[in-house]
Formats: C-alpha cells, structure tokens, sequence
C-alpha cells in the first residue's frame, strides 16, 4: 500500500504560470510524482484576490493525497519567513504587496494544509540541483540562472547563505554592477535582444536562442553580443565564488541551452576576474524542469524551522 504521507506537496509561482506537483523524496530519490504535475495560467497583474484563488486552485488540483507539508517557491521581494508579500513597482504581484499569503492560502485550503514553508523560487532552484547531485561532492555551491533576469543561491551544505560579506547582497547576483550598470543590464533576455538589435538594426529583435543560431552559423555580431553577455557573468560573479570559496558552479535556467556558447564564456569572465578561477568546475544544471519543484518541497521537510510554518485558520 502506497504511503501518501511522503508525497510532499509544492507550488512554483512564476510571472506567469504556477505549476503544483507531488514531491517523493528521499526515499529511493527525489523526484516529481508521475503524472502529479498541474500547471495554471497566472495574470501578475490580477487582484489579490483573484491571484490568490488561482493559487488555491493549483493547489486543489493535486488533490488530498500528501502530507499538507506545503513547499512554496517563490520570486522576491517577499518575506520568506512571515509569508507577507513586499512587491512594489517590480511590473508583478504589486497587488499583494502587504498581503498574508500564507495565511490567504491556508483559509482557501482548509485540511488539505497543515504547514506551508515559503522560499525564494532561485533558492528553491539550486536546492534541488544540490540535492540532486549536480554539485557532486562539494559542501559549497553557488547556483546561477540564466532566463529573463538572472537568479543566483550561494549554498553551505544545501542551505542558502544570504548574508555576509562572501555573496552578494541577499545571495542574489542581480544586485551586482558590472562595470558601473546593474548586472541584468548586460546579461537578460531584454539585454541580450537589445544589445543585437542596435548592433544589427536590420535583423529585427530575434530571441536568445535565435540570436545563438546565428552565432553558430557565423553571425560574428551575435557571438560577440552573447559572449560579452555570458563573460559578464564570470566577471561579475567570479570574486564572490573566491571569497565564498565555492567548489563548483551550477548553471541553469533557459539560456543553459545554449551551453556551447555559454560555459566558455562563463569561464573567460571568471579568468578575467579571478585568474585562478581559469579551471573552476562548472557544470550544467542536471534536471531544470524538476529542481525548483524538488527544492522547495526539501526546503519544507528538512528546514521548515527557517521558514514559515503557517496553521489553519
């Protein structure tokens, strides 16, 4: 007989969908239950109320069958630990902004909630990757997505480091400067397009893998743009690797497709910065689809104690 009380349940909250899925983990391995996972339309820029029912119903979507040790990965600026949201002017979920979410969704859910850890969704993220092996060996780990912005988790032993002089102000790479700009100036979606389309005013705005097409077929314009790109990264990540004394870094997210293009530009940049980062190990994210599922549901079984533990009302 089957045991639904190892089935974690989860929710992903993105910009514009939340996916909910049934975790099994550790026993014979982390991974999404088969055939759990839902996924649901958001509209960011909805009511508070709208959005929070849409939540609730992703989360019904799974049904009863778990513990009700809800995981919740999520963007910032949120905090984790009382389950208030703090969006302001961020183009998303500004409707919650001082919103109970915990609390909201516990009312929606009733029995089928008796807890609800909340983490940020890169966090949720490199969690995984780091559960799931993609770290091997090492005790130190930072973690960096490359999508529409960058997100980044600097981990000790699986748990998100986010203060301290070693990472980056709250462990998140998109504060960072890169030669006097924001970081995400240089390395985005919107940068990237930018940066080629005034580059190549005749080529129109193509997207990222589009734009990395054209590179491997000879476009010296699109090699360049996304090698400035991706070596910014190296760069502006490279001294907190050093000073945090990471042994490994993870890449991820939808721009690790590219990865031809990207690990070797990622290495000039950490050369650059850090000439004894030259050989650094880096290594492609192992399971992308599944590791910010896997994380937050690890994040509620194993550190809910760090997080937000909220009862029904």
């Amino acid at each position: 007989m089957k045991d639904d009380s190892l089935l974690r349940p989860v929710l992903e909250i993105g910009g514009t969908h939340v996916t909910a899925a049934k975790v099994r983990g550790p026993e014979g391995g982390w991974q999404v239950q088969p055939g759990s996972l839902v996924r649901r339309h958001l509209d960011a820029r909805a009511s508070a109320d709208v959005l929070l029912a849409e939540l609730a119903q992703a989360a019904r979507d799974l049904g009863d069958e778990h513990s009700g040790a809800w995981g919740v990965a999520l963007p910032g600026p949120f905090d984790y630990h009382h389950g208030i949201a703090r969006y302001a002017d961020v183009g998303k979920f500004d409707q919650l902004r001082g919103v109970d979410v915990g609390a909201g969704l516990a009312r929606r859910l009733g029995p089928a909630q008796q807890s609800m850890a909340f983490l940020n969704d890169a966090d949720a993220f490199g969690i995984g990757e780091f559960v799931l092996g993609a770290a091997g060996n090492s005790h130190r780990a930072a973690c960096i997505t490359l999508g529409t912005g960058v997100g980044s988790c600097f981990m000790q032993g699986g748990v998100p480091v986010k203060t301290g002089n070693d990472v980056p102000p709250d462990g998140s790479c998109y504060l960072l400067q890169y030669r006097g700009r924001p970081l995400e100036d240089t390395i985005s979606r919107r940068a990237i397009r930018r940066a080629y389309s005034s580059a190549s005013p005749d080529a129109g705005t193509p997207d990222v893998h589009e734009i990395a097409a054209a590179a491997r077929e000879g476009d010296v314009v699109a090699a360049a743009v996304l090698e400035q790109a991706f070596s910014a990264v190296g760069e502006a990540v490279g001294p907190y690797l050093s000073s945090f004394g990471a042994e490994v870094l993870i890449i991820g997210g939808s721009m690790a497709g590219s990865w031809d293009i990207v690990e070797p530009a990622i290495r000039k940049g950490l050369a650059l910065a850090v000439p004894a980062l030259a050989t650094f190990p880096i290594t492609r994210a192992q399971r992308s689809e599944e590791a910010g599922l896997i994380g937050a549901a690890y994040w509620a079984e194993t550190f809910t104690g760090s997080a937000v533990s909220v009862p029904r009302t």
